[in-house]
């Protein structure tokens, strides 16, 4: 299975995850992509899609994703395996933590594509955002600010659903 990673990041830390989880899946930097400098028809490449971005505002994706999304929520993306991950301040903005996955979800939940990578969330402080649905976060919620400690393994944790 061909693993394609995509992320928008502002400031250098959703980047940063990206790579740790390339290097954790043995995926080449060939296949990591900056969504602020790729068409999104690279996705049609692989059969599983990792997206990630932080979150901003009251919830928001990541400015250069919304481009992105656009087109990709046009494609038929039947078949593909899609799993998020995201940065984002539980302490400082517990209701809208890592809601930019949710906004990825809801966008891409008409293109055929299978969701994957949801889990349990253990050991957060908060687990009350839109990144947490029926008891589960959609995808792998970082927070990098308050909890670097415990990344390395939630990224263990998030590969071991994938």
């Amino acid at each position: 299975m061909k693993t394609g990673i995509f992320f928008g990041s502002t400031m250098g830390t959703t980047e940063a995850l990206a790579k740790q989880i390339a290097q954790k899946l043995n995926v080449p930097s060939a296949d990591i992509y900056n969504v602020a400098e790729v068409s999104a028809d690279q996705v049609m490449d692989y059969d599983l899609l990792l997206f990630g971005s932080s979150t901003w505002g009251a919830g928001d994706l990541q400015d250069d994703w919304y481009g992105f999304v656009d087109q990709l929520k046009n494609k038929d993306l039947t078949g593909k395996r899609v799993a998020f991950f995201g940065c984002g301040d539980s302490a400082s903005y517990p209701d809208t933590f890592c809601d930019a996955l949710s906004v990825l979800y809801d966008d891409l939940s008409g293109t055929g594509c299978v969701f994957v990578g949801a889990y349990v969330p253990e050991d957060y402080t908060v687990t009350d955002s839109a990144v947490c649905r029926d008891g589960k976060f959609i995808g792998l919620a970082v927070d990098d600010v308050n909890e670097s400690d415990k990344t390395e393994d939630r990224i263990d944790a998030w590969i071991a659903n994938l």
